[in-house]
């Protein structure tokens, strides 16, 4: 029985609702009076359900998906405004005693290096990511209790929380590990991480089963109510997401959209990002193994409904795509991507043999920061480092007040400029500075506010002319 507050996976990710949702879906998916009447709630910026917006991801008419996306970039604008939030991965640890039939770091692959960094190699990686620019980390790592253990974390965000190098410092880590206890959620959130993300990968339960064959994550409701527990811990900013290829697109679609209804529902704020990442080549996995892949126009599609159903969210793109893919969805509805990334445990510091590959999956955007930079503000987009709204306690429900009350204008835009300006002082290619400090010059004009307008132009002179950093609306 479908029950969107009920804290049982079977229940707020009901198969049978799916099903239904789906049959309803081809149904209406020419029903061009239906279809209007979604898309006019649309632009009422609250977001849709799971079963509006499903009717228009099935939409094959041109028009309307035309006017789909013309909406989805409208929205983003409307709430995210031209900024890209910058990241990098940090992949602390291969080991993992899961049997996931899609991830080369399964218990049974012999062929690729295990790994785990120490302390000290962290701190190496840290300074090497700190001195390419980067401000915001998402810390990866596979499953394995005896290694990966809790108290590793906690070290490991200790360790690069306490490494100031030059003008850089890590200012939020975000992490990215296997579904554990509130007691464990409660004790990252003390620990200071962002936004705790976790990938659902398929909410097909028999597929779910049949991919995680062994190991804890073979769990499926376990797994699926992870984001309550985190919650419960305190939590109150977390990332979702599913692997696209894994299962019908459509099914996945709607289930991510059920499980964000569910924590708004049940929590009163859903999910801070959803994640869009789609099945890649790795070590012993080939992708064509798996017969539910999504072609670039669909992929697309799936970004601009979600950015419709869920206005407020933050949508994240990995180097697992492409440039020419990046920039497409850029445009439909993502406000965070990731720059000069490495999926291999290490690799910032020093580049890994060749015999000693660790990758998760194969990069397929392998600029660097500093040309991704100057590639989305050759675009006019605004690269931003900003990480103030968790270090000033904007977080959860407190971040989407803000994000509903169009007062991002007068915080995220000012924060985004002055921590590019760092960016630009500190790490920047001369080009990339010339391009950079013409866009600063053109943006802070956007500032609506006078006031705030004037204490952004004097802190951007503060950190050209007196070397300061670290200022934050």
């Amino acid at each position: 029985m479908y029950d969107v507050h009920s804290k049982c996976a079977d229940d707020f990710i009901s198969h049978e609702e799916i099903l239904d949702t789906l049959a309803y879906a081809d149904e209406n998916k020419e029903n061009i009076e239906l279809i209007d009447s979604i898309i006019e709630k649309a632009r009422k910026r609250k977001g849709l359900s799971h079963r509006e917006a499903s009717v228009l991801l099935a939409c094959p008419v041109k028009e309307k998906n035309e006017e789909i996306y013309r909406l989805a970039e409208q929205i983003k604008k409307d709430f995210y405004g031209n900024r890209i939030v910058m990241f990098a991965p940090l992949y602390l640890s291969n080991y993992c005693i899961n049997g996931c039939t899609y991830c080369p770091y399964h218990a049974k692959n012999k062929r690729i290096p295990r790994k785990q960094l120490s302390q000290e190699e962290i701190r190496r990686e840290v300074i090497a990511l700190q001195d390419m620019g980067h401000k915001r980390l998402a810390l990866e790592a596979g499953e394995d209790p005896v290694r990966n253990t809790m108290d590793y974390y906690l070290k490991s965000i200790e360790t690069i929380y306490s490494i100031k190098h030059k003008n850089g410092a890590i200012r939020r880590v975000n992490i990215n590990i296997a579904a554990t206890t509130a007691d464990n959620y409660r004790l990252l959130k003390e620990a200071g991480i962002g936004t705790y993300i976790l990938f659902q990968e398929t909410y097909h339960k028999e597929s779910y089963l049949e991919l995680h064959p062994t190991g804890p994550k073979h769990d499926y409701n376990y797994h699926t109510e992870a984001m309550d527990r985190a919650m419960e811990g305190g939590i109150d900013d977390v990332g979702l997401g599913v692997l696209f290829g894994l299962d019908k697109y459509r099914y996945e679609f709607a289930g991510l959209l059920m499980h964000a209804e569910h924590l708004e529902a049940a929590f009163g704020v859903g999910p801070h990002t959803i994640s869009v990442p789609r099945l890649k080549h790795a070590d012993d996995i080939n992708p064509d193994d798996f017969d539910n892949g999504i072609d670039d126009d669909t992929f697309a599609k799936i970004v601009a409904c979600i950015r419709i159903a869920v206005p407020y969210t933050g949508m994240i793109i990995s180097t697992r795509e492409n440039q020419k893919t990046r920039e497409r969805v850029l445009h439909l509805g993502v406000s965070q991507i990731s720059g000069g990334s490495r999926t291999s445990v290490g690799g910032y510091y020093e580049p890994e043999p060749e015999d000693e590959k660790s990758e998760q999956f194969d990069v397929s955007d392998n600029r660097t920061l500093d040309e991704v930079v100057r590639w989305l503000m050759e675009m006019d987009y605004i690269p931003s480092f900003c990480t103030a709204c968790y270090r000033e306690g904007r977080t959860g429900d407190r971040f989407m007040s803000l994000c509903k009350s169009g007062q991002i204008q007068n915080c995220c835009h000012p924060n985004a400029l002055m921590t590019l300006k760092e960016y630009l002082m500190d790490y920047a290619s001369p080009e990339t500075k010339t391009i950079g400090d013409r866009l600063i010059e053109r943006e802070v004009l956007n500032v609506p506010n006078e006031r705030a307008r004037s204490v952004v132009l004097e802190n951007l002179r503060l950190i050209e002319q007196d070397n300061r950093r670290d200022f934050r609306f």
